[in-house]
């Protein structure tokens, strides 16, 4: 254990550099415990999130302007980000333009002028980019940049260092399609300058070919900037501008620092003539769009599924039960539900569905109330038990043939008791649910893996959310459920005349909800005819739906060539949004290797030709005479938090992509003064080094207070622990538990439990050490070494 304990503390040190990285690559398999890295990448990602952001960094520099611009054009938007800067030192430096974008959203493009330099930015496929950004970094001539983070958006970060007196301009775009979720559409930008900004404007144009029923500009930047933006409007257009002076971003009369820091946001919803939809046609494509009013909510039947592990302990509970108590209260004697709770156990507050009376809520609403959280996390079995409390519902002919039946999964953590392979618990609960069934995943905070979570609600026809664990977090909860609480139709169907439309994007949909919308798209085929048509059926509450619309080939483009602010390519940039959407959906579902390879080659043909930076393809960004290159890489959501680990919080790391770490070259027009590291011998050992040979599991030394802390976990022999996670010297430190050998004790004795193995994985050379009783192990990219007269291990010995 003396040994053990100075391994790792001479790789925490020998390790203690921070360097830049592209994320690349992807995780196809589940992994083990000497596969944690991917729980690293996570965490080295959400550290990003805890950094003050700024939209330009840099010292002594000034920012000449920053402007946004939005043109949304029926529901689809094209963003614009442009900054000009200065170095206004006397040094040379690195300068930062950091944009927050939607996680939704897709970058098209990336442009860059430094010093009459000019980065032009193309959309390629991810090892395409990656081969020509190697070959220009080997010949000397590149600079790496980018990252991502996760919440509700994610940031583009790029910088360039650059000599005194440079000037530099910036701009990014990114589409997205606007969503419609409690009757509006949202549209978000993020504003935090981080400075003082001479020419600061925000232009939000709206065209909807249908009208505008409604617009409002939330004040979401706080009294400071109360009525500062102004609004105009007509029956099919708006546009927005915020446009504070120099003096109107002050925080104070004389105050050098800005007020301007948080979302802007804009809300809006379109009139519909009929329930029937509406159909767009532009450009060859077609956009139907189907957000019926007016109906009477389908009765519902619900199985809430709420994790109770220890890890919910404290706030991640006290809002989870307040946000029940709100959901409970939305129940009606129309609609039946249950409540199953689980950590290593699991736990039904009624064994059969009961209607949702004020009797029954109450009851409901006193069982969670009184949840004390403990234990490890049994996913498996509890959402088995809901499927079957359903099913047997279903079986007795309680469930109303047209109603409709959800679960609804809340958890914080991976499965730790019971079957804890994501993979085998994903085809479980696919086994036994039934078609008309749906089920709802929302993760909190981020020791979740929410990439299972998405992939379970996806195959089961219905979605995932993250739940950030903010004094917020019980808002998102209710927010997300009124989002599902009233649905409206069943068994939606959108079709078009035979031969009139290739290229369908999804036209078959399980359920349709009050206040959301349903969207198909596709290529127009060349037709004799100028009109399309479209047929929708639908089961409501009491009677089946069948509706039709149509629309002029023609009518919508002579409209938009009339529009100066209109996104005029939107229908064919939607179609190629929502299908490239489908299929990475499809392809993280996909039962083979050759199924997922030709659907990753359709996203690679359609990402490019459309240039989307998905997480399959690059930005490549060149100078005009490609003698300096940048690459711009789109990571996947971090799934996992840095500190997980303890009871209830298990270690299994799945997706995600591989850190690579990335050297910089330095580009031509830069002189660089800045002084070596010092080398790995300079630095000093520990001075204190604690050594732990029985319970309790370990100690952290205090050297500031000279004294010893004690953790004690009360956990389980193969329960996998996080001890150490650094995301700034790139270290991550996970143990298995192992139990003490039974002799002469009573089964329901205590097991003393101890750490079977020590795992620890530096990211950025991709090195893994792991540590058992019997052997050690070391693991690279390519190889792997057992100590010397040690077989090659197939699995550690933990006995």
């Amino acid at each position: 254990m003396r040994r053990l304990a100075l391994l790792l503390s001479l790789l925490v040190l020998h390790q203690a550099h921070c360097f830049e990285f592209v994320v690349e690559g992807e995780w196809e398999t589940e992994t083990s415990l000497e596969e944690q890295h991917g729980r690293f990448r996570r965490a080295i990602l959400t550290s990003e999130e805890q950094e003050d952001f700024e939209a330009i960094r840099g010292d002594d520099i000034t920012v000449k302007s920053y402007k946004m611009e939005s043109r949304i054009t029926s529901r689809f938007c094209h963003t614009t980000v442009k900054s000009s800067v200065v170095n206004s030192g006397p040094n040379a430096q690195s300068i930062g333009f950091n944009v927050q974008i939607p996680k939704r959203s897709f970058i098209t493009n990336f442009t860059m002028n430094v010093n009459g330099i000019t980065f032009v930015g193309s959309v390629k496929e991810k090892t395409v980019a990656r081969n020509l950004y190697a070959q220009a970094r080997a010949r000397g001539k590149a600079a790496g940049i980018v990252r991502a983070n996760s919440q509700d958006m994610e940031t583009f970060k790029t910088e360039v260092h650059v000599p005194p007196g440079s000037k530099i301009e910036f701009e990014l775009h990114y589409q997205e399609m606007m969503q419609r979720k409690l009757g509006f559409y949202e549209h978000s930008l993020h504003l935090q300058p981080g400075r003082l900004v001479p020419h600061f404007q925000v232009d939000v144009y709206i065209y909807e070919p249908n009208g505008i029923a409604s617009v409002e500009t939330p004040n979401t930047l706080g009294e400071h900037f109360s009525g500062m933006a102004k609004l105009t409007s007509s029956k099919d257009k708006a546009h927005v501008v915020f446009k504070p002076s120099l003096q109107q971003q002050r925080k104070c009369e004389n105050c050098t620092t800005t007020a301007i820091d948080g979302i802007f946001t804009v809300k809006y919803d379109v009139l519909r003539d009929s329930n029937a939809g509406e159909l767009h046609v532009s450009d060859g494509h077609f956009v139907h769009f189907f957000a019926p009013t007016n109906l009477s909510p389908l009765p519902k039947n619900i199985v809430f599924v709420i994790d109770v592990s220890g890890s919910m302990w404290g706030v991640k509970m006290k809002q989870t039960v307040e946000a029940m108590q709100t959901i409970l209260d939305d129940l009606t004697m129309d609609d039946y539900f249950s409540i199953v709770d689980f950590n290593h156990n699991v736990r039904c507050w009624s064994e059969e569905l009961v209607p949702g009376s004020t009797i029954q809520v109450a009851e409901a609403k006193k069982y969670i109330q009184n949840i004390k959280p403990n234990g490890g996390t049994n996913i498996n079995e509890a959402l088995l038990r809901a499927v079957q409390m359903l099913v047997k519902a279903s079986n007795q002919g309680m469930i109303d043939p047209r109603s409709v039946s959800m679960i609804m999964l809340v958890s914080d953590g991976d499965p730790t008791v019971g079957e804890i392979k994501l993979s085998t618990i994903q085809k479980n609960v696919k086994k036994v649910m039934r078609e008309e069934f749906s089920l709802f995943s929302l993760g909190i905070g981020f020791d979740v893996d929410y990439d299972f979570l998405e992939r379970i609600a996806n195959e089961n026809r219905g979605v995932a959310q993250r739940i950030y664990t903010s004094h917020d977090a019980s808002e998102q909860l209710r927010r997300f459920y009124s989002q599902i609480s009233s649905p409206l139709l069943r068994k939606i169907t959108v079709q078009f005349p035979e031969d009139s439309v290739s290229d369908v994007t999804q036209n078959h949909f399980d359920k349709y909800f009050s206040g959301s919308e349903l969207v198909v798209a596709g290529k127009v085929l060349p037709s004799e005819s100028n009109t399309l048509n479209s047929f929708t059926t639908a089961s409501a509450d009491r009677l089946d739906l069948s509706l039709q619309t149509e629309a002029d080939y023609l009518e919508l483009d002579a409209a938009l060539a009339q529009q100066q602010h209109a996104f005029t390519g939107f229908a064919r940039q939607m179609w190629a949004y929502i299908t490239v959407n489908q299929l990475l959906a499809e392809r993280s579902l996909a039962p083979t290797a050759v199924k997922k390879r030709k659907i990753t080659q359709r996203i690679l043909t359609l990402a490019v030709e459309h240039q989307f930076v998905t997480p399959l393809t690059a930005l490549l960004v060149e100078s005009e005479e490609a003698k300096e290159k940048l690459l711009a890489d789109s990571p996947k959501d971090p799934k996992q938090g840095c500190c997980g680990g303890g009871s209830g919080s298990g270690m299994t790391a799945l997706g995600g992509r591989t850190p690579v770490q990335v050297v910089h070259s330095i580009p031509p027009w830069v002189q660089l003064t800045t002084p070596a590291p010092p080398s790995h011998a300079e630095r000093p050992l520990p001075d204190h080094i604690t050594i732990v040979e029985n319970d309790p599991h370990f100690i952290v030394h205090l050297p500031k207070n000279n004294m010893d802390v004690c953790f004690n976990i009360d956990s389980e022999p193969g329960h996998i622990l996080n001890l150490v996670s650094d995301p700034g010297a790139g270290v991550v430190v996970n143990g298995q538990l192992v139990g003490s050998k039974r002799v002469g004790m009573e089964e329901k004795e205590k097991v003393n439990t101890y750490f079977g193995t020590i795992s620890v994985f530096y990211q950025p050379d991709g090195i893994r050490v792991s540590v058992s009783t019997d052997r050690i192990v070391l693991t690279d990219a390519e190889t792997t070494t057992p100590s010397a007269g040690e077989p090659r291990p197939t699995s550690p010995r933990t006995g």
